[in-house]
Parts: structure tokens; C-alpha cells; sequence
């Protein structure tokens, strides 16, 4: 059999198992390793240019997705990666304007999101309207020419004064203009720009609407890569995450059949739409219930992760190494379910 017929079996088994739950239990390894994404990710040390939508670009390759909004007042970015590819991210932004950056909007305080603020705020200008509506502005020392930096308050204070024994940011890194309310909005380059307090994967988590453009950035609720990062301790829980890729789906109009339509710029991975929200929703239910199940029969977490309760959906999402792995994504549920 030619590779064609055989590559769209696959895609068409993968379409199948995974609305059911099922990818990775009944696709044959043999099969399963031929399946590729269509497009190649960004090669270490590389940052990818991709346009959204409208006025929004994604910039790919410097830990977690940026989110770049364009236009005749300056740049926004949501999010600024990690701190080793700061130059390339900026190198990365002058191909797409020559509009210094105004606006940083930070999703959460996890450094491979964060992680570039000090620089490239210091590389952006003040915007004329600093203080937006709704906000509270803690500029002090900071200086007034450099962009803006937004964030929910808790992640400033997870950066500024850490619990425990964590050492704080460095203090330029800080988000210089907080708020406390559940929506912040924006009007810039001639588009509504709502900044929605959303907890999932911690408690200061933020997803952000380009209403004009019909994107949304989504940071760390929806990632395409592994089981998403829930830090328990930051006041994440897998019943946030839920509720957050609820509110998700209720922000994407899908244009038809479920896909197309709004355009999610997610934390990790490619860009998304209405479909992946949704299938996204619909696995942390399955593994929130399954969890939930083991607990209440008086499981232990070791007994819980011996059970697997990924399982299905290990393949796609599944790690055996490396910072985050499938039985820490377990640990961080069954603790958030028995808080």
C-alpha cells in the first residue's frame, strides 16, 4: 500500500479516537509513529513568525507562545517568553513592524512566560494612556519610557515576594501595571483588547481577546504540548483548568463544523480553534472525573498513578522525562482534588 492512503487512515483513526478519548490505546505503535504535524515546529534557537489573524501574529520557539498585536499606536505583546531568546524575539518582532512595543500582558508568572519582561520592556516605550481602565499602576523606580507591563496583582506578587524560600524576580521583571477586577480593557490600534481574569493552571491566570481581529490568547489554560503545568501551590487546580477551558470555548465561535472561526493563540503549540478547546475541555473532564472516582474508593496517589487515569491520552500529552511528566500532571491533580 502507497504512503498516502496509509497517512490519511491514520488521520482519519486519530479524528475518531481522540473525540472518543481513545488515541493511543488502539492506534498500533507502528502506525503511530508515522504520524507527524503537517508543519514543522520551530527548530532550538529558532523563532517562528506565523499570522494569526487580523492584527495578531504568534511567535513560536522561546518557551511559551507570544502572542503580537500590530498597528499604528505600537506593538502589544502577550507574553515575552523565555529569557534566553529575548534578542531573538525582538529580532523576530521587527520583521512584522517597526512600532516600538507599548504593551506587555502577562498570563501567568511562570518564567517560560515571563521570563523575557525585564528586557523587553526595557526595549519598548511608554504608552500615552499608562495607567488603562481599571488598573493600578506600582511604576515607582521603573522608569517612564518602557512599555507597559499588565498582569493580574497576584502575579506581580508571585514575583516581587514569593512564598516559601523562592527568591523574588529581578525587579524590572516586575508587571508595573496591576489589577484586581475580573475584566481590563484596552482600546489599541483601533480594536478592543479585554483582558479576562481566568484561574486555571495558578490563580492569577489571564486570557486575552482581540475582539476585532477574533483571536484570543490564551497562555497557560490550553497547551498543545503536554498535560497542562497546574501549579497547586499558586492556587491552580484541575477544576480551574475546566472552568477556565469553559469560559474558553465560550469566547471562540467556531465558523463551521466546529473549526475555524476565533483563532486561539494557546501556551504551547500550534494555533487553535473552537475544536481544540473543546477536545481540550473534554480530556480534563475524563481525567478530573477518573481521579475523582479513585479518590472517593480511598485510592492513594501512588495507587491512583499506578491506575493511569491519562490513559488514551498519553500519546499526544504523555511525558516520561523532562520538566513536566504525566505522573507530576497526576500528582498536581489528585492534590487539587483533595485540598
Amino acid at each position: 500500500m502507497c504512503v498516502a492512503p496509509i497517512n490519511m487512515m491514520i488521520s482519519l483513526a486519530r479524528k475518531l479516537l481522540i473525540g472518543f478519548g481513545l488515541a493511543g490505546l488502539l492506534v498500533p505503535a507502528a502506525l503511530a509513529q508515522t504520524w507527524a504535524p503537517a508543519l514543522r515546529g520551530p527548530a532550538e534557537g529558532e523563532i517562528q513568525v506565523l499570522h494569526v489573524k487580523g492584527s495578531v501574529y504568534m511567535l513560536a520557539g522561546s518557551g511559551g507562545n507570544i502572542a503580537v498585536q500590530v498597528g499604528d499606536q505600537g506593538t502589544l505583546l502577550v507574553d515575552t517568553g523565555g529569557a534566553a531568546m529575548t534578542d531573538a524575539v525582538l529580532a523576530a518582532i521587527e520583521t512584522i513592524t517597526p512600532e516600538p512595543i507599548r504593551y506587555i500582558i502577562n498570563t501567568s508568572h511562570a518564567v517560560d512566560y515571563t521570563g523575557g519582561n525585564a528586557a523587553i520592556a526595557e526595549a519598548g516605550r511608554q504608552a500615552m494612556n499608562f495607567r488603562g481602565a481599571g488598573s493600578s499602576s506600582v511604576q515607582g523606580q521603573f522608569g517612564a519610557d518602557r512599555a507597559s507591563t499588565i498582569s493580574f496583582y497576584t502575579v506581580f506578587h508571585r514575583m516581587a515576594a514569593p512564598p516559601g524560600d523562592l527568591e523574588p524576580r529581578e525587579e524590572l521583571a516586575w508587571p508595573n501595571n496591576t489589577f484586581s477586577i475580573p475584566l481590563k480593557r484596552l482600546y489599541f490600534n483601533d480594536e478592543p483588547v479585554m483582558i479576562m481574569h481566568r484561574p486555571s493552571t495558578t490563580e492569577g491566570n489571564v486570557v486575552v481577546l482581540f475582539r476585532k481581529s477574533d483571536v484570543v490568547a490564551a497562555g497557560a489554560l490550553l497547551n498543545l504540548e503536554t498535560f497542562p503545568v497546574i501549579d497547586v501551590d499558586a492556587g491552580g487546580s484541575i477544576q480551574a483548568v475546566v472552568d477556565g477551558l469553559n469560559a474558553l470555548i465560550d469566547l471562540a465561535v467556531p465558523s463551521g463544523r466546529s473549526e475555524g472561526g476565533t483563532l486561539i493563540v494557546p501556551g504551547r503549540g500550534r494555533i487553535a480553534d473552537f475544536a481544540e478547546a473543546a477536545q481540550q475541555r473534554d480530556m480534563m473532564t475524563v481525567i478530573r472525573d477518573r481521579v475523582q472516582n479513585m479518590i472517593e474508593k480511598g485510592m492513594t496517589l501512588a495507587e491512583v498513578i499506578e491506575a493511569g487515569p491519562t490513559r488514551g491520552y498519553d500519546l499526544r500529552y504523555g511525558r516520561d522525562s523532562g520538566p513536566w511528566t504525566t505522573e507530576m500532571f497526576v500528582e498536581a491533580v489528585y492534590g487539587s482534588l483533595t485540598r
